[in-house]
């Protein structure tokens, strides 16, 4: 049996490795906001139950297991949040911490019935792959808007920060997942782009909005 707080461990551990490659003590640390002595002890348990490797002053990995059991998590929360969109008529801005809650419900037919209600959907309301039942996660590869050129035309197909803030900006400009965006000129000074979609002919984005902002062809 794998605790509320372990989960949490997991899950913090398999994000971190899917941004960086590996993660030490010290990301983890950082990453759930807890002291390094308290994760090193966490770490050390995780490692007795064969869902971590772990060594003295080396990065720390998820096994197997303990990647299909953080992938499980994040299937519950991602089916979670999509759920409280497209079911309940929540904000895609303010689903993160109430399915933060709900992912640590033990019962699995409870997540397969909400599978089974959204219709098996492959990504959340912020473009993120839900991992299937049995762990297995792909990912799409896209690329930030910033890095994009003059010129061509994209589809705006995730996000690369789920900050409450940050969606409701997007919200609050029409930009939702599936808009067709066109980079019309881009700002050699600061990077900022100016774009076109939907009915706004001249849209002006910063770079740091554009760089959360992840695309594909």
């Amino acid at each position: 049996m794998i605790s509320q707080t372990e989960e949490n461990y997991l899950k913090a551990l398999f994000n971190l490795e899917q941004a960086k490659g590996e993660a030490s003590v010290n990301d983890i640390s950082k990453q759930l906001d807890i002291k390094m002595p308290t994760v090193t002890s966490m770490i050390k348990r995780l490692a007795e139950k064969a869902l971590v490797h772990y060594e003295s002053y080396k990065p720390v990995t998820l096994t197997d297991l303990g990647k299909k059991e953080a992938a499980l998590i994040i299937r519950k929360h991602r089916l979670t949040e999509m759920f409280l969109v497209e079911k309940m008529g929540f904000g895609w801005e303010e689903v993160h911490e109430i399915a933060e809650h709900i992912e640590h419900i033990p019962s699995q037919r409870f997540f397969d019935k909400m599978d089974d209600m959204l219709n098996y959907p492959t990504i959340d309301p912020h473009g993120s792959p839900i991992p299937d039942k049995n762990g297995n996660l792909i990912e799409e590869k896209f690329v930030t808007l910033s890095d994009c050129t003059v010129g061509n035309t994209f589809v705006f197909s995730a996000v690369g920060s789920s900050s409450e803030e940050f969606l409701r900006f997007l919200s609050s400009r029409n930009l939702i997942l599936g808009t067709r965006i066109k980079i019309l000129s881009i700002e050699a000074f600061d990077g900022s782009m100016t774009v076109q979609y939907d009915h706004r002919l001249a849209e002006v984005l910063s770079n740091k909005v554009c760089e959360k902002i992840l695309v594909s062809k």
